[in-house]
């Protein structure tokens, strides 16, 4: 019996920046908020890593690159950034139209509001605040294709519905907001990618870490407009699933994931480290 779940149609952004994102029927980024930088994905022993700074705030940039409409069921340290629910393949996600993009930037409180993702310590991550400690520091996005319109039932067969159905979409956005192709508002559309759910084991231990690793806390709110929409699964598994672990540069280094970038050239230094001396000494020679 296929359970009742919740998705929402998301405002398409401006086009995805020109760095490598992981993912094939969606691509996917991790956007440093504060600098507007592309985090670069680091490949490790089966995983891609990415370094964050504590106290920025954070997107996960999602584009749809597949023919049809996708449904990404988003995850961010094991909890549904949507329902706050320990997150589940079966779950409410964000919808996307072929092509579309947008930025997934916090924990939705409402169907206008979000609460930003920002990169904290462990201890003062929501997860670990709401007693989920086990899965800080993995992003998780599950792709779904949608399944087609059925042929019509005869008559005299009795119905079995397959479909996920959305709130009431009832409520319009608080301005006029710009119409998307299709005559459904621009800040309501949004791509819907499938994922199907690995389980990975964790190729770093604790002990190799610099500093207590990085998690997402529970930041300032913000309008983020979406409706509900309804999205028909093709199957029940996802189609593919993108997983990208993240923690600080400080923990990366140490556990041998990326090497610190080395320091460039410096200007000259008036007071270069020396050997103090009371007067000035004669030249040699």
């Amino acid at each position: 019996m296929n359970r009742l779940a919740c998705f929402i149609t998301i405002a398409a952004l401006a086009a995805s920046r020109g760095a490598f994102a992981l993912g094939s029927l969606a691509s996917v980024n991790i956007i440093d908020r504060d600098s507007g930088v592309t985090l670069p994905a680091h490949y490790y022993r089966g995983e891609y890593w990415v370094a964050g700074t504590p106290g920025a705030r954070y997107a996960i940039e999602i584009r749809n690159r597949a023919g049809g409409r996708l449904l990404a069921v988003t995850s961010v340290d094991g909890v549904n950034v949507i329902s706050g629910d320990t997150a589940a393949w079966d779950q409410t996600g964000y919808v996307f139209d072929p092509g579309q993009d947008y930025q997934i930037s916090g924990w939705r409180k409402s169907n206008a509001e979000v609460a930003d993702f920002t990169f904290t310590d462990s201890p003062n991550s929501y997860a670990e605040r709401t007693g989920r400690p086990a899965n800080v520091g993995v992003i998780g996005v599950a792709l779904f294709r949608e399944q087609r319109p059925q042929p019509p039932k005869i008559a005299h067969q009795e119905a079995q519905p397959d479909v996920s159905r959305a709130r009431a979409a009832n409520a319009a956005p608080p301005y006029d907001a710009p119409q998307a192709p299709g005559g459904v508002s621009a800040d309501a559309t949004a791509g819907r990618p499938v994922a199907e759910v690995a389980t990975t084991s964790s190729s770093v231990t604790a002990a190799s870490r610099a500093a207590p690793k990085l998690g997402t806390g529970h930041g300032e709110r913000e309008y983020s407009y979406v409706q509900d929409t309804e999205f028909r699964r093709l199957q029940s598994a996802p189609n593919e699933v993108i997983h990208i672990r993240y923690d600080s540069l400080d923990n990366l280094v140490a556990m041998g994931i990326i090497r610190r970038p080395h320091a460039t050239p410096s200007e000259p230094n008036p007071f270069p480290a020396a050997p103090e001396r009371g007067f000035v000494p004669d030249p040699s020679g």
